[in-house]
């Protein structure tokens, strides 16, 4: 059986779990969020843990009660303390504003881009050059985070771009004659 499969979730306080044949809906301070489960996986909330276990033995659903563990555990995390990705703008001129659900960027297009935040995601700029990305949904957060870092990824040979905070960047050296 999976080793992360084994362990069961503590649910904090103010924490729900609702658990049905066909989804798993976790309830907190900072939102709800709904996953659908597995049918190789037996999910048990007993008050104030839930448990996983795979149907069969087979090892497709030793697997997924593995995953659907970690993912329900995000779950819990989430919507309790919730998930936040930092990015900062290394370029000259490169700035951003955060204007309620849209987030401005200038990183040195002609003309400003433009990303709209989908509900459950939250952006500030606490300076020109940084970007927080806030939500409960840890893929939505880290997918934004990703699609943001994709309107000018970091260059290789000054460094130029947008970039994860904890990301290093190894600069290649110039063609030499």
């Amino acid at each position: 059986m999976s080793r992360v499969g084994k362990m069961p979730i503590a649910v904090p306080k103010g924490v729900e779990v609702a658990v049905t044949a066909d989804q798993i809906s976790v309830k907190g301070s900072l939102g709800t969020l709904v996953r659908p489960v597995s049918g190789l996986v037996a999910v048990k909330n007993d008050n104030g843990q839930v448990s996983f276990a795979p149907v069969d033995e087979s090892v497709a659903a030793n697997a997924m009660s593995g995953t659907m563990r970690a993912l329900v555990a995000n779950m819990v995390n989430g919507v309790s303390k919730g998930f936040e990705r930092k990015l900062t703008l290394v370029g000259v001129g490169f700035r951003a504003q955060a204007q309620g659900t849209k987030l401005n960027l200038q990183v040195g297009y002609s003309h400003p881009v433009v990303k709209d935040m989908p509900a459950g995601i939250k952006v500030e700029c606490p300076t020109q050059t940084e970007i927080l990305i806030k939500g409960a949904d840890r893929q939505a957060v880290g997918q934004i985070a990703a699609e943001v870092r994709a309107i000018r990824p970091p260059e290789p040979y000054k460094g130029k771009g947008i970039r994860y905070a904890d990301e290093k960047v190894s600069l290649k050296e110039t063609k030499k004659k």
